[in-house]
């Protein structure tokens, strides 16, 4: 099943709460967060009261993506204040097991996610593990980049390695992602789609329409 997860990175955090409702009345099913630390990656994002302020007033599901150093620190606090995956980076720990295996034990699902320079096969290790895998198609660490095609490729090699393993793996795609391209990244193997300007620029509601038919 091919998924939209609208970032709110490029919400108005304002009208936060009207935005979150757009996406869901248009029939979004999941919503992700970036949270950044200005370690990681260059910008500063936001945390655990933003998820909990969300939390209580959508049945969203929360795609949490860590742009954290040390992930491991925090996933109890991720998990506590109501994400339902915990997305973290493998270029961010020194024990990605002990991190996979953190997530899994507060209950939620697990995923992680490689920048453009990391090789697919740094993720063979891991793929039983995880429910998700996120491949970056840009840089991580700001909105409004164009996707690098190359990522792409990756992830057709990543979808050929799952089914190979016979992994029924999500397999999502942050960056640059646009109504003009999203088709291509779902050919390539994605499944689970972030875009963030994409949909909160303009009529939210209709923005969401137009990518959920697109990707069907």
């Amino acid at each position: 099943m091919n998924i939209l997860s609208p970032s709110i990175l490029a919400a108005n955090f304002w009208e936060l709460g009207e935005n979150i409702r757009a996406v869901e009345k248009a029939g979004g099913t999941y919503l992700h967060i970036d949270v950044m630390d200005g370690l990681f990656v260059p910008s500063i994002s936001f945390g655990m009261p933003v998820i909990q302020s969300i939390r209580p007033n959508t049945e969203l599901f929360l795609d949490v993506h860590l742009m954290i150093n040390q992930p491991e620190r925090y996933v109890k606090e991720f998990a506590a204040c109501g994400a339902d995956l915990v997305n973290f980076h493998i270029e961010a720990t020194e024990d990605v097991k002990g991190t996979i295996e953190l997530i899994r034990s507060t209950g939620k699902k697990v995923g992680i996610t490689i920048k453009p320079g990391t090789a697919v096969k740094e993720l063979e290790p891991y793929l039983e593990l995880v429910d998700m895998v996120l491949i970056m198609t840009v840089e991580p660490g700001f909105g409004g980049q164009k996707l690098i095609p190359e990522c792409l490729d990756k992830v057709t090699e990543l979808r050929k390695l799952a089914l190979e393993k016979g992994l029924d793996l999500d397999i999502e795609v942050d960056g640059g992602i646009t109504i003009d391209n999203v088709k291509a990244a779902i050919e390539a193997g994605a499944n689970v789609i972030v875009a963030g300007s994409a949909v909160f620029k303009n009529d939210i509601g209709a923005n969401v329409s137009k990518f959920l038919e697109e990707m069907q």
